[in-house]
């Protein structure tokens, strides 16, 4: 029955996509005789008193947690008013690890169950954050605006139109229907400033539109604790503290949407246009012991999309979503200096730029992003639904150079399209939900540019080419209580290379036109359950989870010019198991604590030339395997009058060491290492007239530990910060 059966690359692929069929035709043909649905006692999360009657449900982040996918659900509706940026929160969740190369705007590194890097996908409502330029990130998007957080581990569903590999975070924002403007300003430790607006004003004709604004700036000069500086008197290096001195960061967000809502042609019809702009001086590169004094990069970013959304479209049971975005998106890397600076601020002439130690350039690229996407869902019954979802996602790479006339300009075009098709149900009055899905990839490049070809493979792929892969999977979701339930999830992914990663950044990141797409078998496996005790709820999860990838895309640092540039590790398997608890008295008090072990290493044995491999067996370099984490918050309402409330918090981060590079190059006992991580944070909000106004003071890195983290580049020390917010409504 199954032997007709799409072959993936593999046999692990065929095996399990043929069960998954199996499983598929199996499900249909026991939807035929579902039962009558039953009632499920419903879980206490948001609860509004009414004359002595309490109305109790699950909230939206809890429905998502115990879904069929693997998923974690993050409500940050309720900490906007002591949020700084989206980064410190998502990275205290189960299996999720983030990690910055420096302090505010830093580029990062997030990794979900042990694939990181660009295997993850980032989007906004369901379309990709990139639309809104290359430099709007977690890190400086606007908190304001949001209501919670997905974070998909692994399987991606299909809905987000996404070749992600290791998974997705889809920031969802505030789309409630009343009038309302929420504005913040916050300030902190090392000349920190922050601030966003964000409201909504609909008429009664049904138009609405929607400003939304942010800015940030840090000078970022914090304290390099144990740098190395030559010493006139000793005649040599010493280890020293010196603030850091070229580090400034400023980005600027503005947006204006403006649609119809509630109309008979459309439930919602939205048009939008922004603005971002980005510059960030330059200190060091991958390598901390390269100090950078001049070099920058600028970026600028314009974008304008419609989106439309349609419940009973020409069908009653079938709803739809399109949107339509272009973005035009021009960066800027300023290397013009022939300096070598240190850590004293000093510099003697050099006779080579400063990133790269080349010649000097003044580097543009123009990537014009545009992505279309259709979603169409079909509601047979309440019970079982089919969608269907297309993307197309063209990006261009027009490049050129003002100083370096040996530059040879191009203009290079990645393109993809990606249809996904799922069909879900819900069987046995709700214990027993299933999810099955297929998708499509199609990747087009043609590439320009052909210099350095010896380290970018630019000769060997120049031209036009196409290919095509496919992906899917399935997911299964079992509770027959409130208190236990099973589910599984797999699929067979493919991620297609990014522009960054095939063309480099202008900077710090060479090309690479030659990478292969990702590869990898995801397998995924919890449990989780609730339990209800009086004034106190427990909630409990544990997942276990398997990546096999071929054609890893594995960043790889090369020590002599301080740069980086992605390449293929042929064969990376990863396992892991993670848990967390979550306990809550009254919605006073929150505790929630999480634990994460992976296991990510090379198994590819022999290389092309039949050599044993030095690195079989090692551990992925510069990746965490295993880290911990808590927080708890405690509210006190009613202090100085009925409107207001105090809410006082802790939290605490765990990463045990890793390694810089690989391990079996060079001797263990001498191998640099990332050292172990432990951080304390705290927080207090004070609100009052029902939060319409607050004040924040949150604190991280409360010891003031020396901390390391992605490349063993120093983060800063005790970091203050402090926020006030009105929302009127």
């Amino acid at each position: 029955m199954c032997s007709k059966s799409i072959a993936f690359n593999g046999n692990r692929g065929t095996c399990t996509f043929r069960l998954s069929v199996c499983l598929l035709l199996l499900c249909l043909l026991l939807s035929v005789d579902v039962i009558a649905q039953k009632p499920h006692k419903s879980q206490m999360r948001d609860s509004v008193e009414l004359s002595g009657v309490t109305v109790t449900g699950k909230s939206k982040t809890q429905k998502l947690r115990e879904g069929a996918l693997s998923v974690n659900a993050i409500d940050v509706r309720s900490l906007i008013s002591s949020l700084t940026s989206l980064n410190s929160l998502v990275d205290r969740t189960a299996g999720v690890k983030l990690r910055e190369e420096g302090g505010v705007g830093s580029d990062f590194d997030l990794s979900i169950n042990g694939m990181s890097g660009n295997s993850v996908r980032y989007f906004i409502d369901g379309v990709p954050l990139d639309t809104k330029g290359s430099g709007v990130t977690l890190a400086n998007l606007p908190v304001n605006l949001i209501d919670h957080i997905e974070i998909y581990k692994g399987v991606v569903p299909t809905w987000l139109s996404s070749d992600a590999l290791g998974g997705a975070v889809n920031i969802v924002t505030n789309r409630k229907k009343t009038n309302y403007l929420d504005a913040s300003y916050g300030f902190g430790s090392y000349h920190t400033h922050k601030a966003d607006l964000n409201g909504q004003w609909s008429m009664a004709n049904g138009l609405t539109i929607r400003p939304t604004f942010g800015i940030s700036y840090s000078k970022n000069d914090y304290m390099m604790r144990g740098v190395e500086v030559w010493d006139e008197e000793a005649d040599d290096y010493v280890k020293v503290d010196r603030r850091r001195f070229h580090d400034d960061y400023r980005s600027v967000l503005g947006q204006i949407e403006a649609g119809f809502t509630d109309k008979w042609w459309a439930d919602e019809f939205f048009v939008s246009a922004s603005f971002n702009k980005v510059g960030k001086e330059i200190q060091t590169s991958q390598i901390q012991t390269k100090v950078v004094g001049e070099a920058e990069r600028t970026s600028k970013a314009w974008n304008i999309s419609a989106n439309y959304l349609k419940r009973h479209f020409l069908l009653r049971d079938l709803s739809t979503s399109l949107s339509l975005s272009h973005t035009w998106d021009h960066s800027q890397t300023v290397d013009t200096a022939y300096r070598k600076y240190d850590w004293n601020g000093d510099f003697i002439k050099s006779s080579r730029n400063e990133i790269n130690g080349r010649g000097r350039t003044l580097r543009h690229y123009k990537r014009p992003l545009t992505i279309a996407r259709a979603n169409f869902n079909y509601r047979f019954s309440d019970a079982h639904q089919l969608n269907l979802s297309y993307s197309l996602n063209r990006t261009g790479n027009n490049r050129w150079d003002d100083v370096d006339k040996t530059f040879e300009a191009a203009n290079d075009v990645l393109a993809k399209h990606i249809i996904g098709l799922s069909y879900n149900q819900s069987l046995f009055g709700g214990w027993l939900n299933n999810t099955f899905f297929l998708k499509d990839y199609i990747n087009h490049l043609n590439i320009e540019q052909t210099d350095i070809p010896t380290v970018t493979g630019s000769r060997e792929v120049s031209g036009s080419n196409t290919s095509n892969e496919l992906g899917g999977g399935v997911g299964i979701k079992f509770q027959p209580v409130e208190a236990f339930a099973l589910k599984a999830s797999y699929e067979h992914s493919v991620r297609l290379p990014l522009a960054r990663e095939l063309l480099g950044n202008g900077t710090t990141i060479y090309a690479n036109v030659a990478l292969e797409p990702e590869k990898s078998e995801n397998i995924n496996v919890g449990l989780f359950g609730t339990f209800l005790l009086g004034d106190h709820t427990l909630s409990y999860e544990a997942n276990g989870f398997l990546r096999y990838v071929d054609n890893y895309i594995q960043p790889q640092v090369s020590e002599k010019e301080g740069t980086l540039q992605y390449v293929n590790e042929p064969a990376i398997h990863i396992k892991g198991i993670e848990g967390e608890l979550r306990y809550d008295w009254l919605q006073r008090l929150q505790v929630v604590g999480n634990v994460t072990w992976q296991d990510a290493r090379d198994r590819q044995e022999f290389k092309k030339d039949g050599k044993p491999s030095v690195t079989f067996n090692n551990h992925v370099p510069n990746r965490p395997w295993f880290f911990a984490s808590a927080e708890a918050r405690y509210n006190f309402r009613h202090l100085l009058s009925r409107s207001d409330r105090l809410m006082i918090g802790m939290d605490y981060q765990w990463v045990h060491w890793f390694f810089l590079s690989w391990e079996g190059y060079g001797a263990l006992d001498t191998k640099a290492r990332i050292p172990e991580k432990n951080i304390f944070g705290a927080q207090m909000t004070y609100s009052w007239m029902n939060e319409r106004y607050s004040m924040a003071l949150t604190c991280e890195n409360l010891f003031d530990r020396t901390v390391y983290d992605n490349y063993k580049l120093q983060k800063p020390g005790r970091t203050l910060f402090a926020k006030f917010r009105v929302l009127i409504k």
